[in-house]
């Protein structure tokens, strides 16, 4: 799978939609197939985040004996990973992500950088290269 553009506990910015403008950390990253191949293979798959106060929806639920009770609970809803932007924690500003890879004699690191300040976000991998 490839490394991931926006993360959980990333703070985003909705860019797109009802919720236009809003703010939150992300709580939850995911994907859902939409298709796939005769073989079973995904061949179009969607990526969503659940971002923290934003996209409330209601849910009727029944009550669990011993667990919950039942009503309506306000809970945040999907939202498409095209639609949010990252805020980068250096400028605080939206961004776009980039990864560099960076070789410090024989480590290989790859960091998530903001496109506008150019300043690294955090480490994704590290892999030590082997003899050369």
């Amino acid at each position: 799978m490839a490394a991931a553009k926006i993360k959980k506990g990333d703070t985003v910015l909705v860019v797109r939609g009802k919720e236009k403008g809003k703010q939150g950390k992300v709580l939850k990253v995911y994907e859902r197939v939409k298709r796939r191949d005769k073989q079973g293979n995904p061949v179009y798959v969607r990526h969503f985040v659940i971002v923290e106060g934003v996209r409330l929806i209601k849910k009727h639920v029944k009550p669990i004996e011993g667990v919950r009770e039942g009503g309506i609970i306000e809970t945040e809803g999907p939202i498409d990973i095209s639609n949010v932007m990252l805020i980068c924690p250096n400028c605080n500003k939206p961004t776009r992500v980039g990864f560099r890879i960076v070789e410090e004699g024989n480590v290989r690191r790859k960091y998530r950088y903001c496109k506008k300040c150019n300043e690294n976000i955090d480490l994704v991998s590290e892999k030590v290269i082997k003899g050369g």
